[in-house]
């Protein structure tokens, strides 16, 4: 990435307060009234088996505001300076709590609409419990925006090819895994991709997994963009 990833755990922690504008985007949601807004930083609700988050935790950010209809269906409106660093990653969480061993699938789904300009990545952020071990899955991206850590060749799994990078950015373990092709859809099969570095590649043990994340990881969004998740699953046994 641009900077450097840090787990949404201690971005949280450590993110300085911002000064955001409580108005601005909110014309640019849906004509169908969204059942939830927010412009705060940390704005979040839970719809339909999802958490929203608006988290605004970088520096240098501007102002944001998320909308949702559902948990399955919602979008951002961002316009961050042009300046290197990730300023945010608004996203839907969908909560696993299982071992990697004990899971029989872990699946998901994405349909998205992101602008052609700004510097962004569209992901997945996947978690266990621990906040050891961080994958990022990711689907596309646009802009001057890299993955943390050194390159580990590429993989097909899951149903695409990635390129894999491995890294760490102080408080824990990132594996980066960055689509050979952009993609504003489709059907990512998350359980191999985990048991691959589990099994194949030793980087982590049976671990518990917490959380599904998926959303947009801004560096910069100048003068206004709207990242819209048409459609989002996520769904495992």
């Amino acid at each position: 990435m641009a900077a450097s990833t840090l787990g949404r755990a201690v971005k949280v922690l450590l993110a300085p307060a911002l000064a955001l504008g409580a108005t601005v985007g909110l014309a640019s949601a849906p004509a169908s009234a969204a059942v939830w807004n927010s412009c705060d930083q940390w704005g979040s609700t839970s719809l339909n088996g999802y958490t929203l988050y608006n988290n605004i935790w970088g520096s240098g950010a501007g102002s944001q505001c998320v909308w949702a209809n559902s948990g399955t269906n919602w979008g951002v409106w961002a316009n961050h300076p042009d300046t290197g660093g990730i300023k945010s990653y608004p996203d839907a969480k969908k909560t696993v709590g299982k071992q990697v061993a004990s899971l029989t699938s872990l699946t998901s789904t994405y349909n998205v609409t992101v602008p052609s300009s700004g510097a962004y990545n569209t992901s997945y952020d996947i978690w266990d419990t621990g906040h050891k071990y961080e994958v990022m899955l990711w689907v596309n991206k646009t802009g001057a925006v890299g993955p943390l850590g050194t390159a580990q060749g590429t993989v097909t799994l899951g149903g695409a090819t990635w390129t894999v990078y491995k890294g760490n950015n102080g408080s824990n373990d990132v594996f980066s895994f960055i689509r050979s092709s952009n993609s504003s859809s489709g059907t990512v099969n998350i359980l191999p991709i985990l048991k691959w570095i589990k099994d194949t590649k030793g980087w982590f043990g049976n671990v518990t997994i917490g959380d599904v994340q998926f959303g947009y990881e801004i560096t910069s969004a100048s003068g206004g963009l709207n990242f819209t998740t048409n459609n989002l699953t996520v769904s495992g046994s």
